[in-house]
């Protein structure tokens, strides 16, 4: 199913037919800020594991992030964030930033790994923090990339949808996407450290 959703005034209608799908076990392709993702509900194991098999990666090795709504949702996932983390959160979210920080007890069981760590995103854009509102908790998602040697992430929604019409429930068609990912910041340490450098640029927040 392709959903078309407004990016900027997204309608609350299309976004329940949404968390109803994420609530009923299903994986979603969403846009973000960046590049389109893979995604579905948290607390549902047979969807993550779903979204493991559709990735063809164990789910303990897999790179997955929990996008949350704003700064005080991501606090009920992590032990307490550093004073100078925060502040630089603070200033970069919403934006196209995931920022490894270490898990607590509330991030659901599937999640844990001997890292004891989790991404968190608060991306700059509406349909997936609306959804994720609506949702009432995170939405698990993780980047699709393209066999493509030159492009590595398709942005065209109908074509997301073309290609993996049979292995997700639901492609949301916001509009064209970003062919550039993220910025992993890894804060483990007390000070941030970029892993990957990608859209975000963080000496902006500083």
């Amino acid at each position: 199913m392709l959903v078309k959703i407004h990016p900027e005034n997204p309608a609350e209608r299309p976004l329940k037919t949404v968390v109803d799908c994420l609530n009923n076990n299903g994986i979603i392709i969403c846009p973000t800020d960046t590049v389109y993702g893979l995604a579905c509900n948290i607390l549902k194991p047979k969807a993550i594991e779903r979204i493991s098999q559709v990735k063809g990666i164990s789910i303990e090795k897999a790179n997955f992030s929990f996008i949350c709504y704003d700064l005080s949702h991501i606090s009920e996932y992590t032990k307490p964030i550093p004073n100078n983390i925060f502040r630089l959160m603070r200033k970069a979210l919403p934006g196209p930033f995931t920022f490894i920080l270490e898990a607590n007890n509330n991030v659901p069981k599937i999640f844990h790994s001997k890292k004891r760590t989790i991404g968190i995103r608060v991306p700059d854009n509406n349909i997936a923090r609306e959804i994720v509102r609506l949702l009432g908790n995170p939405i698990m998602s993780t980047s699709i990339r393209d066999e493509d040697s030159i492009v590595e992430y398709t942005t065209d929604p109908e074509l997301i949808h073309e290609k993996f019409l049979k292995l997700v429930d639901m492609v949301i068609d916001g509009g064209f996407g970003d062919n550039t990912a993220s910025t992993i910041v890894d804060c483990t340490s007390g000070e941030p450290e970029i892993t990957r450098q990608g859209k975000g640029i963080l000496e902006d927040y500083y």
